[in-house]
């Protein structure tokens, strides 16, 4: 299959628009992933929460999942900003832009696993939810 070079790309309107509706797709898919997510695990933690009435057996694997909601989310939008980014053009700029917003999302994640697993991501199975990320 031969490949088109992206400077070749660049004066196909439809080409950017179709990009730019992908980008726009994985936006949705990350904001409904959060939504249903944060839905999803609200209701289950009430639930428990007037069923059982014990918050400390059931927050922490409510903190869970909807961490792993938002981290799930996270994904896709570092997925759009980079579809994004082929679709405008690839400037210094945009670049710049797209590697400040990929290390800023990636923190996040790293954040939020450590807050969701209580270790750092590379730590693997060992200890997991001691909640002491050293």
């Amino acid at each position: 299959m031969k490949r088109i070079p992206v400077e070749s790309m660049a004066g196909h309107t439809w080409l950017e628009q179709a990009f730019s509706w992908i980008s726009l797709g994985l936006e949705y898919v990350g904001v409904a992933i959060i939504l249903v997510g944060a839905i999803t695990s609200t209701s289950v933690f009430v639930y428990w929460l007037i069923k059982e009435k014990s918050l400390d057996r059931y927050y922490q694997e409510y903190r869970s999942s909807f961490g792993k909601a938002i981290l799930l989310g996270l994904e896709f939008f570092v997925a759009s900003d980079i579809v994004n980014t082929v679709a405008v053009g690839l400037t210094f700029k945009d670049l710049g832009m797209l590697g400040l917003l990929v290390v800023i999302r990636t923190f996040l994640s790293f954040a939020l696993e450590v807050e969701i697993n209580g270790q750092w991501p590379w730590k693997g199975g060992e200890g997991a939810g001691k909640g002491n990320p050293g």
